[in-house]
């Protein structure tokens, strides 16, 4: 007999506002789950993309610029996971959580990829890309083209940005404190590549923007929660806002449980993704469903994770990468060390030696006819494979960054006679940008192609 249709569990609208259904964008023990499911069960979860639906299919990126990012993520969830016989996990337990399927909401077949205004949430390279830019993608069974970064066209691996477990009440204050102490002392001796962070250092609890699912907004429950729930913006132990493209069909996550019941949430649905995501709104983001099997490992946490830090709780999870992916056979791989853009020798800094790999590859493909936002935006979304080649050898780490070189429809491999040697791609000026009105200093390197 073939096994049931699984049961959607949490269902979302795209016509009604995020706000006015049953999602949450916060973490804390105390929102209540919106459904139940048993181990074993496979289960349908749908998600709105991780704006609300705030981002248009459209050739503006004002939406992008002006975005409250107080309102972001929406996730689904939660959901209570009890056994067969309904005893829920327990803390200290494991929950494995198996990505059976998943893909776009059938009828909202497209996505988006955006670089924030320096000045409203910014990215990796936000000193070198202060304006806010947008790049619309459009889906063919597995694969995704954009008219505003013409030329390539390539398979997505799709997966939930986001997957987690609820927090303690122990565990959430200890991410409020320490994210509290980065945020008050942090900003006068942490630099990257001599740019003073633009981005906050912290998402520190706030109510601005707060949804909390069943939790109505006003009451004294929710003004409680709200000015203690932890901001959904970073990877925590929990898991969470993690972007780890590989958790694609036929993954498996092993999360660590802090409450009963587990409180399984994820959203921030991608439909690609380059490893480290490094426009920040990088991935092409997209509304999407899971379908998903839970199972309760009893005591997994002791058994199987190690914590790397003062308490028990500070584990992290593990995962399995899922047999489906796509096969690429030739890649451009470009190489990154820890000098800065001034020149400047860093002490094994993987974070400067990986935008130095970023920053060399946006330079080299804009050679073939893109603009440097364009190719910003294909490397933070397309299938690249991101690497920490060196952490050892004082004082210069080595990153590198992997593009397959198969996602264009030229050659753009150096070559004897002088570049471009395939057909050039036109330029697109056309590509969603707005102008930067702030007036922070952003970077720029002399020897760069223009």
């Amino acid at each position: 007999m073939a096994p049931p249709t699984p049961r959607t569990v949490v269902p979302v609208d795209l016509k009604k506002k995020p706000w006015e259904q049953m999602l949450h964008n916060r973490w804390h023990p105390e929102i209540p789950p919106v459904a139940e499911v048993k181990s074993g069960e496979v289960f349908r979860i749908e998600m709105l993309d991780w704006t609300g639906g705030a981002i248009k299919d459209d050739n503006s990126a004002v939406d992008v610029k002006t975005l409250d990012l107080s309102f972001v993520h929406y996730l689904s969830g939660p959901i209570r996971v009890t056994d067969a016989d309904g005893v829920p996990a327990k803390p200290g337990d494991l929950l494995a959580v198996e990505i059976c399927n998943l893909g776009p909401l059938p009828g909202d077949e497209w996505g988006f990829t955006a670089i924030f205004d320096r000045e409203n949430g910014g990215g990796f390279l936000t000193d070198h890309f202060p304006h806010a830019t947008k790049a619309i993608w459009y889906f063919e069974g597995i694969y995704a083209y954009s008219p505003h970064i013409p030329g390539v066209r390539f398979p997505g691996l799709t997966h939930p940005g986001i997957i987690g477990t609820a927090p303690s009440k122990e565990l959430l204050t200890i991410w409020n404190e320490r994210e509290r102490t980065l945020e008050e002392t942090g900003h006068q001796s942490l630099k990257l590549c001599e740019v003073l962070h633009a981005r906050p250092l912290a998402n520190l609890p706030s109510t601005k923007g707060c949804v909390l699912g069943k939790i109505q907004e006003g009451t004294p429950e929710w003004e409680k929660i709200a000015r203690e729930a932890a901001r959904t913006i970073p990877g925590r132990e929990n898991g969470g806002n993690c972007d780890i493209k590989n958790l694609s069909r036929g993954s498996k996550i092993y999360l660590p449980v802090f409450v009963e019941g587990a409180n399984l949430s994820t959203g921030d649905m991608h439909f690609s993704q380059g490893d480290g995501e490094v426009a920040f709104c990088g991935a092409i983001e997209m509304s999407g469903f899971l379908e998903l099997k839970c199972e309760i490992i009893r005591d997994g946490m002791k058994e199987y994770l190690t914590p790397m830090g003062p308490t028990p709780l500070h584990v992290n999870p593990i995962f399995e990468i899922g047999p489906v992916e796509p096969r690429f056979s030739e890649w451009l791989v470009f190489e990154g060390i820890s000098v800065d853009e001034s020149g400047r020798q860093h002490f094994l800094d993987a974070s400067v030696a990986y935008k130095r790999a970023v920053l060399n590859a946006i330079d080299y493909i804009s050679k073939f006819g893109y603009t440097k936002e364009q190719v910003y935006l294909l490397l933070s979304c397309c299938p690249c494979e991101g690497r920490i080649s060196g952490i050892v050898d004082s004082p210069n780490a080595v990153a590198t960054l992997a593009v397959p070189t198969a996602i264009f429809d030229q050659d753009i491999r150096p070559k004897t006679n002088k570049v471009p040697a395939g057909p050039r791609v036109v330029r697109n000026p056309g590509i969603p940008q707005c102008s930067y009105d702030g007036n922070l200093p952003t970077t720029k390197n002399p020897c760069a192609a223009i």
